[in-house]
């Protein structure tokens, strides 16, 4: 068994009073005791988990310090788009309607429709839910869009204005 010094100890102690969540509060802990002088079995049995956990835990702290218990950011899996065709898609998107680029009829871009352009333009297949977590990465704001009446008269629409303003006008007099 491997002698730590006082110091190490104490820093492992520090780490111990100071750690943000239980996984790493039992990967310290399991570390600390093996330190006092317990068996891996021993600490296995105390804490509820297997030897060789014990042991990678210990080993893992004795090659690397306290900086190799703490787990490290998966990278996940690789984007279906390259850097260029996110930059194309955030261009097409922040700078067109769906009607611009093809979708006739169409004012307001939704994931659905974006799908639908990568699948055209680049012949890449996504879910709706994974062009939406695209939106979030690339900065990309996304809100339902409002019912927009396509048959409404222009000539009452304008009405409807000045009557509004009308009314404007009048609400600021009584004030």
């Amino acid at each position: 068994m491997k002698h730590y010094t006082q110091e190490e100890i104490d820093t492992l102690e520090k780490l111990l009073q100071t750690a943000k969540n239980r996984v790493m509060y039992r990967k310290f802990l399991v570390v600390h005791l093996h330190m006092k002088g317990y068996t891996n079995l021993q600490i296995a049995e105390m804490i509820g988990l297997n030897k060789n956990t014990v042991g990678i835990y210990v080993n893992t702290y004795d090659t690397q310090g306290a900086d190799g218990l703490i787990p490290k950011k998966s990278p996940g899996r690789p984007n279906k788009l390259t850097v260029e065709q996110e930059k194309k898609l955030y261009t097409t998107i922040s700078e067109n309607t769906p009607d611009d680029v093809g979708f006739s009829g169409m004012m307001n871009w939704t994931a659905n429709l974006a799908c639908h352009w990568v699948k055209r333009e680049f012949g890449v297949q996504y879910h709706v839910n994974g062009m939406l977590e695209m939106f979030h990465r690339l900065k990309l704001s996304y809100t339902r869009p409002t019912y927009v009446l396509t048959k409404a008269d222009p000539e009452k629409q304008e009405k409807f204005i000045e009557d509004f303003e009308e009314v404007k006008k009048t609400s600021k007099r009584r004030d």
